[in-house]
């Protein structure tokens, strides 16, 4: 993932190198002002937003430009120079008049842009050019085509752990609340990772007006706001903890990895301190219907975390650049929320069209990069469960050591597998019968059987037996819907037998023992 500038660290830097136009990504505007009047120096801030045009940016005094303050025509009257000069311009609310011209239309949108080209080629003059810098600050990402060239991206970070344990220890003393205990505090700091400092705030406010004082009340209204970002975003979605670790049938080798990462994700701060390295996440590969997704939900509930899932149908957007930002945004999201596991299934859907060529294969080309650097690159705590059904489609850069601590690959279940799947889906809905039921039996008659085969004739002969007024369910209603049934071995028999050699022959993990 491309790591932006930074507003606190860069800002003051571009602006004395003379860049024309920088755009501060943020939606934390309160915080951006007080950088803006710490670079400032000596030169004089101007500013224009929706509500009241032109301003002094600290007074947020009117200036005198006539009836109409739009953003047009406040360019047109800046653009000559003279009131711009040794001024920095702080331009807000400005989304729409940046939108691409597919979003809004060829009028105002060419307009605007037009007027800041030219007061940006006014600024770049070699020889008296103009001593000024403009500022756009948007929680939205906008870049016309036309000004790419002239204007650089800054992000405003989300606050450390430092940042954070800050924040909270100076709402501690202006409050006058009971100090916290060290650990509850470390504890809160971890949870208040990925929200911005207004967030952070109003929540420690909302906590006191509830409860009086900090508790573990604080900790759920923390997670609670980390869902609202969730659903407000759209773009990734969180899935409820049912399934656990026993209700997957074998894939022991996967489960003993599982759970070892489990115990290093739980005392994480501990284990890094140890000289752990932070977890990344697995691939999952092989045979459909045969636990990678249950393996998926199941480790949300292992490792005692948020559990996330990316659609990448979902990143697709119809306008230029909106796919990568979209994914920008996916990333941002998983790194808010975690410490979190982030579930991408059928990945190699996601990535289909690498290097194919055309508008379509370049936005995925382009989105395969983002995700890729990421994985490479990644320090949060979102550990990452991918799962594919065919590796094939997969670009061999995503297979390289470094992007997955693991890769495993699941077949068909062995007999021991198949036993205790039909012991888990006949506990679940017919516990009491059990005991009568021949499991051996069931399993020598389901050889080539996928999880998802045997899960299905469970639940079909239930409903069997529930029809025809059985007051039991018996070995021979199991049977009867095994006859009836074609196996995933039976229809896709020769390309199971070609992944599994694939994968055998690369040497991946194999789920189970």
């Amino acid at each position: 993932m491309l790591h932006l500038p930074t507003v606190k660290k860069d800002l003051g830097d571009y602006i004395d190198a003379g860049f024309p136009i920088l755009y501060v990504y943020t939606c934390e505007e309160t915080k951006v002002d007080r950088y803006i009047s710490s670079v400032a120096g000596r030169k004089k801030v101007l500013e224009w937003n929706g509500s009241e045009g032109l301003v002094d940016f600290k007074t947020k005094a009117a200036k005198n430009i006539g009836r109409d303050q739009s953003l047009e025509t406040t360019l047109s009257f800046l653009k000559n120079g003279r009131e711009l000069d040794r001024t920095l311009l702080v331009i807000k609310d400005a989304d729409a008049q940046l939108a691409s011209e597919e979003t809004l239309g060829p009028s105002e949108s060419s307009r605007v842009t037009a007027l800041l080209k030219e007061i940006a080629r006014k600024i770049r003059k070699p020889d008296g050019g103009i001593d000024a810098t403009v500022i756009i600050v948007s929680s939205v990402l906008h870049i016309p085509q036309t000004l790419e060239k002239l204007i650089t991206v800054l992000e405003l970070e989300l606050p450390d752990e430092e940042e954070i344990k800050s924040i909270a220890a100076n709402f501690i003393k202006n409050n006058e609340i009971s100090a916290v205990p060290l650990e509850f505090l470390e504890e809160m700091v971890i949870a208040f990772k990925g929200l911005s400092e207004s967030e952070i705030e109003d929540l420690l406010s909302l906590a006191i007006a509830r409860e009086g004082e900090l508790t573990r009340e604080t900790l759920k209204l923390i997670f609670d706001q980390k869902q609202q970002m969730i659903l407000k975003a759209g773009i990734i979605e969180m899935i409820p903890l049912k399934e656990s670790i026993e209700d997957i049938g074998g894939l022991e080798n996967l489960k003993d990895w599982l759970q070892k990462k489990a115990k290093v994700f739980k005392d994480i701060k501990t284990a890094m301190e140890f000289g752990v390295t932070m977890p990344k996440g697995v691939l999952i590969a092989g045979v459909p219907g045969c636990g990678k997704s249950l393996s998926a939900k199941a480790a949300g509930k292992l490792f005692d975390v948020p559990l996330l899932r990316l659609d990448m149908g979902r990143l697709m957007g119809k306008y230029v650049g909106e796919s990568e930002d979209n994914m920008r945004k996916a990333i941002q999201l998983a790194e808010a929320i975690s410490p979190c596991v982030l579930w991408v299934d059928e990945l190699e859907k996601a990535f289909a069209g690498i290097g194919n060529g055309g508008s379509g294969g370049e936005v995925t080309t382009r989105l395969f990069g983002a995700f890729l650097t990421w994985m490479q690159e990644k320090t949060s705590a979102a550990f990452v469960i991918a799962t594919a059904n065919d590796i094939t489609k997969l670009p061999p850069e995503l297979l390289r050591k470094g992007r997955f601590d693991e890769i495993f690959y699941v077949s068909l279940p062995n007999k021991d597998e198949r036993s205790k799947i039909f012991q888990i889906h006949l506990n679940k809905r017919r516990k009491e019968d059990v005991h009568k039921i021949d499991i051996d039996r069931l399993v020598t008659e389901t050889g080539g059987y996928s999880g998802a085969d045997i899960e299905g004739v469970v639940s079909e002969s239930i409903e069997g037996a529930f029809v025809k007024g059985n007051t039991e369910l018996t070995t021979d209603d199991i049977l009867g819907c095994i006859h009836n049934t074609h196996s995933l071995s039976e229809i896709m028999k020769e390309p199971l037998e070609e992944m599994m050699k694939l994968y055998e022959d690369r040497k991946f993990k194999k789920a189970s023992r």
